[in-house]
Formats: structure tokens, sequence, C-alpha cells
């Protein structure tokens, strides 16, 4: 599913009325006629109850008087209150503002505070509204007159559809601008926005519905969007085929460095999400204490033991060993557990540099690489970097804060900048590749906010690496299937309290409603 930044959606408008032809006018009437049947569809009774359509002056408002000559040409009581002047409004919006007049649709002009504080006791009447403020472009905070409209729409808790984006909602990155509307539905146009799919977008848009308002195919391609919905059908494309002939010798050997003391789970947790992911062999590569309990734990899997320093961290003169056991295979996912003694990360960016076979980086194996993101040009092999918000601030040098306000940009950057995939995890996970596409995960929730869920996915990613997929749809296919068995598991048990080894289990059931099938 495409998703557009407001720059893209924009030139896919202009193009479309400049180089193709269809009027402005046109893609306007088609806006506003869609979004007022998805008013009907998504609110009850809407026939008996006043609808009240804030309006901007711009495109927006323009769209939310379409809208309202369509609602009262089907007999509901409609008023559109103006946040300008009649005169400030121009070219296709004012050509629809006309076209209410006479009808008899009343539009009352409350172009500044004063005159809306006038207005607010009767505005209290209004059972539905339909929020055409402000369009896909704010980028400033909102403040001041818009910012009390806005206010006051919340506070009355009524339903609210906002027309192409909620206003106050940046469509780029999901982040509020001060304040938004609390959209109950949102209609918006074309193409969903990367910021309505994204956290907090997400919770401020509601219901999202897409209305087609006629851009040709071959406009969207020249403009060619970057940014995608994870959907169904592209994991299935992703899962590697599993011939009934097939033996664990032909679907993959991966092996895995991690593990320390104090830190085993993480290994186990890693091993066995890649055998649930359809891994046929697995070599748990650590040291001896995290050897003992992992075999322990994993009977699947095989161990080798690598040389550990007074502390028990794996130490740096295993390089050699590790180098060796790469030999037959297919991936090697390395991290999980691993501690951050200064050995074994001098160890990690060594095995990062020299790898001759495809890599999953998680936990330890990121802060490895922190103030040593240049050993990562240094590598021939294709790495897949699965960092949460503080392991891609330590990577940037930077806060928390600045990678979650735009976790797209931030993800896309370093992808590209650096050649890898990057999984920055989190409510909405942002998967971003070396070319610059960028895809958002729909799937997971709250309840994933538990120890080993992150060691879990390194295994599912290299586990579906392992058996021939292609790093991008290993990634892809990993972080969505992680985040639906976790799905299915909080709505069989609660919101919360399932651990990380119940979402592993609960994979294979995954790849299953998914629809993989035989060749």
């Amino acid at each position: 599913m495409i998703l557009v930044t407001a720059g893209e959606m924009q030139a896919i408008d202009r193009r479309t009325i400049e180089s193709f032809g269809l009027p402005g006018r046109v893609l306007m009437e088609n806006a506003g006629r869609g979004a007022s049947q998805i008013l009907l569809e998504q609110f009850s009774g809407v026939k008996d109850r006043p609808v009240g359509v804030m309006a901007g002056r711009g495109n927006n408002g323009g769209d939310g008087f379409v809208i309202a000559r369509c609602l009262h040409q089907q007999g509901i009581r409609v008023v559109v209150y103006l946040l300008a002047n009649r005169q400030r409004v121009k070219g296709e919006a004012a050509d629809n503002l006309k076209l209410l007049q006479p009808l008899g649709v009343p539009v009352v002009e409350i172009p500044d505070e004063n005159t809306f504080n006038r207005h607010k006791q009767a505005m209290t009447a209004i059972d539905i509204w339909v929020d055409a403020i402000l369009g896909t472009g704010l980028k400033s905070t909102v403040k001041g007159y818009f910012q009390t409209v806005i206010d006051f729409i919340n506070s009355q808790h009524r339903p609210v559809l906002a027309v192409d984006i909620a206003s106050g909602l940046d469509s780029d990155t999901g982040q509020i601008c001060g304040t938004c509307i609390r959209a109950a539905a949102t209609a918006t146009f074309g193409f969903a926005k990367t910021g309505q799919m994204l956290q907090p977008g997400v919770h401020w848009t509601g219901n999202l519905e897409v209305i087609d308002i006629g851009i040709p195919p071959h406009i969207v391609k020249s403009v060619n969007p970057r940014q995608y919905l994870v959907i169904p059908r592209r994991v299935r494309s992703c899962l590697p085929p599993r011939p009934e002939d097939a033996h664990k010798g032909t679907t993959g050997h991966l092996l895995v460095v991690a593990g320390s003391r104090g830190k085993t789970g993480a290994a186990s947790l890693t091993v066995s999400a890649a055998l649930r992911a359809g891994a046929g062999l697995v070599t748990l590569a650590s040291g001896a204490g995290t050897n003992t309990v992992a075999a322990a734990r994993t009977m699947e899997a095989m161990t080798t033991l690598l040389p550990e320093d007074e502390q028990g961290a794996i130490a740096e003169s295993a390089f050699d060993l590790v180098v060796e056991q790469m030999n037959g295979k297919k991936c090697l996912a390395l991290g999980p557990g691993l501690g951050q003694a200064a050995g074994t990360q001098r160890l990690v960016r060594r095995i990062i540099a020299h790898s001759p076979i495809a890599l999953v980086v998680d936990a330890d194996g990121i802060n490895a690489l922190a103030g040593h993101t240049h050993i990562l040009k240094k590598a021939s092999a294709p790495i897949i970097l699965t960092p949460h918000p503080g392991e891609m601030a330590r990577l940037l040098d930077t806060r928390t804060m600045v990678v979650q306000q735009d976790r797209i940009g931030c993800a896309r950057d370093f992808a590209t900048e650096f050649k890898v995939h990057l999984v920055l995890k989190g409510a909405r996970t942002v998967i971003a590749h070396p070319d610059g596409r960028v895809f958002i995960n729909p799937t997971g929730n709250a309840g994933m906010a538990s120890a080993g869920m992150g060691d879990v996915l390194t295994g599912l990613i290299a586990g579906l690496a392992t058996q021939g997929t292609n790093p991008g749809c290993a990634a892809l296919a990993g972080v969505y299937l992680h985040g639906a068995a976790a799905d299915s598991l909080a709505a069989a048990m609660g919101p919360h309290g399932y651990l990380a080894g119940e979402v592993l289990r609960a994979v294979p059931g995954e790849i299953k409603k998914i629809g993989h099938h035989h060749p």
C-alpha cells in the first residue's frame, strides 16, 4: 500500500492538473463527494443530527464546502463556519463557496477570536463536526486562533470527520504540531499520508478511509513515492518457498553469536525464533556458561564454544573461530545478550567488517557500532540492523526524542548512507532499505513492551534470511510476523502479560494465516 509525503501528494496533484489536464475543480469535487459518503457511512443517524463544517480559506476548506453541499442535498442540516472573510477565499475553494449561497446553506464568517466567541454557544448544538481547517502542508506549530478553534472542537467530545488529515497533524512524521483535531474518522484523498500510519498520528486519525479522486496511475509512477504500509500480500511474497522434498540441509544453516553471563535467555530466544521461522539448522556460538544453559533450553540447536575473558564475556580472540564457523552458514545473527565488554565490542566490529555472509545485528551488536559506524562502510555482506529508538540515537549521536520526532527520516537517511537494511523498532516499526524505500509495519501492540521481544525478532529475521529470503524481505516479513503473533496473543490472553517465548511459538500460525503455500 503506497503512502505519500505532503510534497509527493502536492506533486501528484499538480501533475494531474497540469500535464494530464484533469481540472483542480474536478479533483476537489471528487474529494468532497467521497468524504461526504464516508461521513454517512462512519457516523450513525447523520440525517437527524446537525453537522458543522469548520473550514479554513484554502483548498482544505474548499473540500469542506463540497461536503456541505453534498450533505445539504441529501436533506442534512449543515452549517459552514468559515475561519476567514469570504473575500479571502480564492480559486476552486471560492467557486465551491459560491455554490452554497443559492442552495441556502448557512455560512457563518468567523475571521477572528472575538467573532468566534460570539458564536461559540450556538456551535455547542452541533452533533457532528467536519474538520476542514488545515491541510497536509502544515509544518509550523498551531497556535493563536486556530489553536483556540481546534481545542474547542475537541472539548465538545463530538465525533469529527477530518478532511484529508486531522488539522494539526504533521502529514510526514505523524507528530502533533502543538495541538490537533482528535478525529473519529479521516477521509484522505488519493493515498494515505505517512504521518497517518505512524505514532502518534495514527491515534489522532481515527478510522482511515482513502478516497479515489481520479489520479492516473502513470502520474503516481512519475512521482515515485517511496513509502509503503506492509500488507499481508507483500509479506506472503517474501516468505521462502518450502518444496515437498525439502530437508534441513536445504532450508539453511544459521550461526548465532549471542549471550553472556546473566543474559543466556537472549541467546536461547534468538535460536528458537529462527527455528520457528523455518531455519533448517542453527548453531549457537557462545561462551561456556551460555552454551550450557542454552543447550538445555533449546535441544534442537547445535552449539560451539568461544573463548571468554576473565569476566565471562566472549573474548576478541574468538574472531578466527567465528570466521571458521561461518563456513557453510547462510546468515549470522549477532548481538543479543553479548554484553558490552571492550574486547567483545572489538570482536563485533571485526566480524561486521569482515563477514562473508549476511548479518542481522541487534542489541549489544548495535551498541558496539556507536561511534564506529564507519565500520559499516567496510562491510561487503548485506547487513540488517534492528535498533530500538535509544540504540538508534546512540548510532546517530543524538537524543532519543530526535529519533522519535522523525522516525522515517532518521531510518531512511542512515540506511541510504551506510547501505544497510534498518529496522527501527517501536510502535509502528519502520523498515528502511538502502535504496531509500521505507515500509511502516501495522502489526504489534503495547504488550510487546516486555523482555526478550527484540531477541525473538532478531531470530525471526535471521531465520528467514537463512532460508534464502533476500535481506530486505526477511526484515519486512520478520517484523510483520513478530507483531502479528503478539496481536493474536493479545486477542486471546489480554493486552499484556504474554511472554516473548509465547510470541515465537505463535509465529508458525501467523505464517499459516498469511497463506504461505508450497510451490
